[in-house]
């Protein structure tokens, strides 16, 4: 009966050896592990110089000190979190064991899940030192900040989630080719996201379209805590309200790109 519910429902032991497979990629090539500390350490000590200098000469950094450092390390928290999902995704396509990971009785709830736990653990290696740098030369604790972080991460990482699923489902459908779509469609959503100035700054018309995006709720809300120290629980729950709607969709888009690739081919021809 145990192994009855097991093959219907999701298998741990097969995302767990998964989230193994792709730790030993991780932990076998220094290279990795070295992109993974060098990109957000030098954001955060080059961001963080810019801060101080911009705080010696500027009376509303000085009193809204750490806004630049904090939006720094939350956007490296989003940043990250689609890239560390994504990267794991594409060792399957650049290796072409996509096909056989999909004919195996993987299932792909069971796929994004280790795809998750893996980026959760890329971005632990990368976050966590650059926080600490932040301490050590600008005096900016992050953790400082209290239970507010939890709200903070967990929306960025989720918003993070549905863009690395949605697309990873791009590149599983297209092959390749679309490979750089990873790299970039979160850079294009960087000023919809008023991560260094408040919504105002944007078009009125523009403003309603960054209000459709939950890191913008997020960041708006770091800016009232840092400076008004009043934390929105308002705005976090909206942003999570919309983080559920696109996990739901990426995820359905997932499965019927999936399956489009099935039928077409795609699995097989992944290197191309």
């Amino acid at each position: 009966m145990s192994r009855l519910v097991t093959h219907r429902g999701i298998a741990p032991h097969r995302i767990a050896a998964m989230i193994l497979r792709y730790w030993y990629l991780l932990a076998s090539s220094w290279p990795r592990l070295l992109e993974l500390l060098y990109w957000p350490a030098l954001q955060i000590i080059t961001w963080g110089f810019l801060q101080s200098y911009i705080a010696q000469n500027a009376g509303f950094f000085a009193r809204a000190g750490g806004t630049l450092v904090g939006a720094v390390i939350l956007w490296d928290i989003l940043f990250r979190g689609q890239l560390g999902f994504s990267i794991s995704f594409l060792e399957e396509m650049w290796a072409r064991n996509l096909g056989n990971l999909m004919m195996s009785p993987l299932k792909p709830i069971e796929f994004l899940i280790a795809l998750m736990v893996m980026s959760l653990i890329r971005l632990a290696i990368g976050v966590i030192p650059m926080t600490l740098l932040a301490i050590f030369f600008f005096d900016f604790n992050l953790y400082g900040i209290g239970l507010p972080l939890i709200a903070f991460f967990c929306n960025l990482i989720f918003t993070s989630w549905s863009v690395g699923i949605f697309v990873s489902g791009l590149v599983l459908r297209n092959g390749l080719g679309a490979e750089s779509i990873v790299w970039t469609l979160m850079f294009g959503l960087m000023p919809l996201a008023c991560i260094y100035y408040p919504v105002t700054v944007l078009p009125h018309w523009l403003q309603y379209v960054a209000w459709t995006l939950p890191p913008t709720y997020v960041f708006e809300g770091m800016r009232a805590l840092l400076i008004d120290h009043v934390f929105r629980a308002d705005l976090m729950l909206s942003a999570l309200a919309i983080n559920i709607v696109l996990l739901i969709a990426s995820f359905a888009i997932f499965l019927a790109l999936l399956r489009s690739a099935r039928r077409h081919g795609s699995l097989i021809q992944s290197g191309e």
